[in-house]
């Protein structure tokens, strides 16, 4: 039987940024899509790692905060974005005030997490504007991890509908599928 942190990425942190894993993820249009229609200045990159996402967020202008469990990532994404703020947490209990930023992303964290439902409620409390998720397509196919793993639009949108997140907006990229979330102006958020 396989424990639930199987799933958790285990490979060398250099492939998490190799030029066709960057190709496979669309950086920039991921990002792009992301801060599409709002005004953005703080974006927090959930499951940060080498801080990918986040360099590509620094690059627009923005402050980026990230956090991942492990440290030795957090050490990698220090040293990629040195103006952003690395902090060890996790989804399900992110470290980090109510509405502290515009954006929360979640890169490749939902399918990991123990608790998808309480991940995405998290983002939820620390989101002003939007959340927005990035995942793997449920199919079998030689990158990312195992079909199994991997969660399905249904599960994503029910996980997110338990979380109190709104309506999705959903996204069908060449290899990934992106979902966004507004968060609704009055829940309290100072825009």
């Amino acid at each position: 039987m396989h424990d639930q942190h199987d799933r958790r990425f285990s490979g060398r942190a250099e492939r998490l940024r190799s030029p066709e894993r960057i190709a496979l993820l669309d950086v920039d249009r991921v990002v792009e899509l992301s801060l599409d229609g709002i005004d953005a200045r703080r974006v927090l990159d959930v499951g940060t790692g080498t801080g990918l996402f986040a360099e590509a967020f620094a690059r627009r202008g923005l402050e980026v905060a990230g956090i991942d469990p492990s440290e030795s990532f957090l050490e990698l994404a220090r040293r990629h974005v040195p103006d952003g703020t690395f902090r060890a947490g996790t989804a399900e209990s992110i470290p980090f005030d109510d509405r502290s930023f515009d954006v929360v992303f979640l890169g490749h964290v939902l399918h990991e997490v123990d608790d998808p439902v309480r991940a995405l409620r998290e983002a939820g409390r620390v989101a002003r504007r939007r959340v927005v998720v990035l995942e793997w397509p449920h199919v079998v196919e030689d990158q990312g991890p195992p079909l199994e793993h991997r969660l399905t639009r249904r599960a994503v949108e029910r996980a997110a509908r338990e979380a109190g997140l709104g309506p999705v907006e959903f996204t069908r990229l060449p290899r990934m599928e992106l979902y966004r979330w507004a968060i609704p102006q009055g829940r309290g958020a100072d825009a």
